[in-house]
């Protein structure tokens, strides 16, 4: 049996073959019931029932799959770096459809579906990392991130996995390939606060961004809840990127829902941590804010990476859906930061009024709270930040997928009716999945018309 968990992944191809039939030439074997632990470095994550199904039809790799009635995890113990992931998927004996997220819900892919009878693969990008910089320093965490008394990572974006999440009506996994592909993609990293981050629940433009994407760019999200752009610096999170990055790799950067804030404690930090304050970290709209978004910008391009200034996106009263006024003036002074750094620059907060708009009363179905974006909103913003891409014509609008949707913020499609994207459920039979449609999804605890809730924090 190889050990996963003691050997180097450089140049090393991983190849898991999931069911209980005979594995195939060159891959490790996986059945339901092989559990993740750090002894073997690989397996399922526990708390779900995966089931182990085989055909009469196909080959070794093909004829047998796990699949589950619930959202099930599978994790592999790696290095950090990004790492080129394919699947095969398929029923050899029925149909299949399989939604796949990564790390903390991440989407990668959106209802790939098989035909009776067939199976096939599809390749996507993921990365993982953790807090370690060079010179044994690292990055502040936050307690969110890290429990400090024990040590222990409590936020698995941190964490030496990579970890992968399979549902949807039918879901039917056969296989697993992963690859090291370090210097073989282009690198998208994000700088953001809890608009943009990982969210356990919801959903951000920057857990949607890798849906859109080829397998040529890997997006890494650095987003991370209560961050401001003095923040950012303040927890080494900036020294981190910058020592990962590489020339022809790209910087999103969206802040100032945090920095407009200058009373009280900062969350993002401990409480007996003054640096944490919030007068020390905030920036005025147009003053420091503009000062260092574009200084962010030229070390970044000093750096030979390409760096693209965002705009915050919106707030909105809950009460009618209508936008407030309270991110206009970082709205309004972000491409100002980008004249000065002289970088690409995407109009998210312009995009953002224009979708809340042309939503009316039905923004708040776009909108978890007055500031944080849902799976819909997510889902259309994500694509605002595809269309920023192709308007400013940066080299990455060439590896954008053929089937992501054109995008007009006046008349922001998929409807909330037609948003088809199936988020995880709390329940759900075998062969039904609840999808998004029809509901705010403001309640995690709201029973919906279909019988299924929503999951929590995943």
């Amino acid at each position: 049996m190889i050990v996963c968990g003691a050997v180097s992944a450089s140049g090393q191809v991983f190849r898991f073959d999931f069911g209980s039939d005979e594995a195939e030439d060159g891959y490790i074997a996986v059945n339901a019931s092989t559990l993740y632990s750090d002894k073997i470095g690989y397996g399922f994550e526990s708390g779900t029932e995966i089931r182990n199904v085989i055909n009469s039809k196909g080959d070794a790799l093909t004829k047998d799959y796990v699949t589950s009635a619930n959202p099930f995890k599978f994790s592999i113990k790696l290095p950090e770096g990004s790492y080129k992931v394919t699947l095969t998927l398929g029923n050899t004996s029925g149909t299949s459809c399989t939604t796949v997220k990564s790390e903390i819900r991440r989407l990668m892919v959106e209802s790939f579906r098989t035909e009776a009878g067939n199976t096939a693969q599809v390749s996507f990008n993921v990365n993982i990392r953790t807090p370690k910089i060079s010179g044994r320093n690292e990055i502040k965490l936050n307690s969110s991130e890290i429990d400090y008394s024990t040590g222990e990572i409590k936020k698995i974006t941190w964490d030496d996995k990579l970890t992968l999440q399979f549902y949807d009506s039918e879901p039917c996994v056969c296989g697993v390939e992963i690859e090291p592909v370090d210097d073989k993609v282009v690198t998208v990293f994000i700088i953001g606060d809890s608009t943009v981050t990982d969210q356990a629940a919801g959903g951000t433009w920057g857990q949607y961004l890798p849906r859109w994407f080829d397998s040529s760019v890997v997006v890494s999200n650095h987003a991370e809840s209560g961050m401001t752009i003095k923040g950012f610096r303040f927890g080494r999170r900036w020294d981190k990127i910058m020592e990962s990055c590489k020339e022809g790799d790209y910087l999103l950067i969206q802040l100032g829902t945090n920095d407009e804030k200058s009373k009280g404690h900062d969350p993002m930090w401990d409480s007996d941590d003054h640096a944490g304050d919030w007068l020390r970290t905030h920036s005025a709209a147009d003053s420091d804010y503009i000062w260092e978004l574009a200084a962010m910008a030229v070390e970044a391009g000093r750096h030979g990476v390409i760096p693209v200034i965002v705009s915050p996106m919106t707030k909105i009263n809950r009460a009618d859906g209508t936008a407030t006024s309270l991110m206009t003036p970082y709205g309004l002074n972000a491409p100002k930061a980008a004249e000065l750094a002289g970088c690409a620059f995407i109009d998210l907060w312009g995009m953002s009024m224009d979708i809340v708009k042309a939503l009316g009363k039905d923004s708040v179905r776009a909108y978890s709270d007055g500031t944080h974006t849902d799976n819909y909103g997510a889902y259309l913003f994500s694509l605002g930040i595809v269309k920023g891409i192709k308007e400013n014509g940066l080299d990455i609008a060439a590896h954008i997928l053929p089937d992501t949707p054109e995008f007009d913020p006046k008349n922001p499609k998929p409807s909330f009716e037609n948003f088809k994207v199936p988020i995880e459920p709390r329940r759900m039979p075998v062969g039904m999945v609840r999808r998004e449609s029809g509901s705010t999804n403001n309640d995690q605890t709201q029973t919906r018309p279909d019988g299924w809730t929503p999951m929590g924090p995943l």
